[in-house]
Order: structure tokens, then C-alpha cells, then sequence
């Protein structure tokens, strides 16, 4: 929603001030209203930029989904559109974008990389995260993946990754070891 000023408001309480005193103050509060209704809009215009560079930067996640996700800094965003890292930084926090994929925070589209393990491109951390995930929802009762086992899954599909950082996101998607698992999946087949 757009903020304004009421102008027609504002000369008619000015037009009954008499003392100088208070049309002083009125001007005061004018300037106050109108510098505030500057730097909303200016806001909105950071926020609008930021948005459309990030979805520029990450459109292969828009249109093929998580495993496409770029990785992302601040500091790209923040030189793309000529600001600092800081303001990138203050404008992603706490700010969503609705998208035909969901609604994420735009925090979401910045990660870190992995490297690829044929010396192309880099991987998003979330994109690996994502493959880790397919990898083991995919997985047969009978030939439960283990760290070791998706490390070499991701090194064919050229993802250059170690086994303690397939541990870690693993532990941080919730995804128990793979004896847990086993044990589950046994548990629930039979």
C-alpha cells in the first residue's frame, strides 16, 4: 500500500493556526510526514530491485526446482544493483516473496557453493541438501544409502563433496543415520 500525505488536510488545519508558534510546528510535521512517505517509498524500491536481481540470478530454481539453485552472496546482489552488502543484508531479513514454487524467505536464495567434481560449475548448498534428500527418499529397504554411498552418488553426478558435509545436511534435514533408518524402514515393512 502506498503512504501519502493529506495536503487538502494539512492547509485547512494550517489555514486556522493563527499563532506562529503553531503553523511552525504544522511545517515541522509536514516535512516529517513527507521525508517519512520519501524513504518508504525509496524502501519498497530496494526491496523491489533486490527481488527482481535475486530472481534473475536464481531463475533455473524457478523454473526446474530446488536442485538448480544457484549459489548466491550477498556481496553478487549488492554490486549487481550498486548498494552495499549491508542494506542486501537489512532488505532480505524477514522478507518473503510468493512464488509458483511456494513462498520462501529471500534469505533462502543465498548460499554457500560446493564445488563440482569435473571443475564446472558450483553447486548451491541447498541444491545438495535437495539431491541428498531425493537420494535417500529413493532408497530401497533393502540397500539403505550410507554417508559413504551418497558421497560417491553425488561425485558421478559431479557434486565434489565430502562425507562429514553429507552428515551435516543431513542431521540438518531431520534425515537419521542410515542404521536408524534401516531400522525404521524395517520396522515399518514388516
Amino acid at each position: 500500500p502506498r503512504v501519502l500525505v493529506n495536503n487538502e488536510y494539512y492547509t485547512t488545519v494550517l489555514s486556522k493556526a493563527v499563532d506562529k508558534k503553531d503553523k511552525s510546528y504544522l511545517s515541522e510535521q509536514m516535512q516529517a510526514a513527507s521525508w517519512l512517505v520519501r524513504a518508504l517509498d525509496q524502501r519498497a524500491q530496494t526491496i523491489l530491485k533486490t527481488a527482481a536481481a535475486i530472481i534473475e540470478e536464481q531463475d533455473p530454481f524457478f523454473l526446474y526446482g530446488i536442485e538448480f539453485l544457484r549459489p548466491l552472496t550477498l556481496k553478487d546482489i549488492a554490486e549487481e544493483i550498486d548498494m552495499h552488502e549491508s542494506t542486501i543484508s537489512r532488505v532480505t531479513s524477514n522478507k518473503y516473496i510468493g512464488t509458483p514454487r511456494g513462498i520462501f524467505e529471500l534469505k533462502y536464495f543465498f548460499s554457500s557453493s560446493i564445488s563440482s567434481a569435473d571443475g564446472g560449475g558450483a553447486y548451491s548448498s541447498e541444491a545438495v541438501k535437495a539431491k541428498i534428500k531425493t537420494l535417500i527418499d529413493q532408497e530401497d529397504v533393502k540397500a539403505i544409502l550410507s554417508d559413504d554411498a551418497i558421497v560417491t552418488h553425488l561425485k558421478a553426478e559431479g557434486v565434489d563433496v565430502a562425507r562429514r558435509t553429507v552428515a551435516k545436511y543431513r542431521e540438518a534435514l531431520n534425515i537419521p543415520s542410515s542404521v536408524q533408518r534401516r531400522k525404521i524402514k524395517k520396522n515399518l515393512a514388516g
